[in-house]
C-alpha cells in the first residue's frame, strides 16, 4: 500500500512517521502516539456538523490503523517492504532503455562490471556495490556468475556516466547468471 502525498508516494513507514529499518518498538511507540492524537474519541466534536478537519482526521486515523496492522506484524512487514521495493525498482525502470545480463557485461580484473552506452561512456558498478546490494560478484577461473542470496531473480539499474539513460541488469534470470 502506497499513498499519494504530493506526487510522491507516502508509505506505511511515512503514515507512521518512522524509518523502514525501524524496530518493532520503535513502530508500535509511533502508532500508539499517532492513535492517541487522532483517535475520534479524543477529537472535539460539534453537534452541528463535523468539520473537514475531523473527517480528515479521521481517515489519518484510519490509514494509521492499517499501517500498524500491516508493520507489527513480521510476515505482512515482508511480504509489504518486498512491494515496497517492487515498486521503487518499477519506478526506477521507467527510463531504463534496455536490460542486460551478465553476459552483456564487459568484466575487468578488479571485479568491475560495465557496459557502453550510445553516447560512448559506461553503464558501470564494482563488486563492493554490489556487495552492499546483497549480490555476490564470484570469479571461477575465467567464469563470472552473480548471485543473490535466495537465488532468486533480481535486478539492478545502473545509470550511464554522463547521460540520462539507464541500463537494468539481470541477475538470476534464467538461474545462470
Amino acid at each position: 500500500m502506497l499513498l499519494d502525498k504530493n506526487a510522491q508516494k507516502e508509505t506505511l513507514y511515512d503514515v507512521l512517521n518512522v524509518k523502514e529499518d525501524a524496530s518493532y518498538e520503535e513502530i508500535r511507540a509511533s502508532y500508539r502516539s499517532a492513535i492517541l492524537n487522532l483517535h475520534p474519541d479524543k477529537l472535539l466534536k460539534t453537534s452541528d456538523q463535523m468539520s473537514s478537519t475531523h473527517q480528515t482526521s479521521g481517515d489519518r486515523f484510519l490509514t494509521v490503523q492499517e499501517a500498524w496492522e500491516i508493520l507489527s506484524n513480521s510476515a505482512s512487514r515482508s511480504v509489504y517492504d518486498n512491494e515496497l521495493r517492487g515498486s521503487r525498482q518499477d519506478a526506477l525502470a521507467a527510463d531504463v532503455v534496455e536490460d542486460v545480463s551478465l553476459q552483456d557485461m564487459i568484466v575487468e580484473e578488479a571485479m568491475y562490471l560495465s557496459y557502453q552506452c550510445r553516447c560512448g561512456d559506461y553503464f558501470s558498478i564494482d563488486s563492493t556495490e554490489l556487495e552492499k546490494m546483497g549480490y555476490s560478484l564470484l570469479r571461477d577461473g575465467s567464469e563470472i556468475s552473480l548471485r543473490t542470496v535466495d537465488s532468486l531473480p533480481a535486478s539492478v539499474i545502473l545509470p550511464c556516466g554522463s547521460c540520462s539513460l539507464k541500463v537494468r541488469l539481470l541477475i538470476n534470470i534464467d538461474g545462470s547468471n
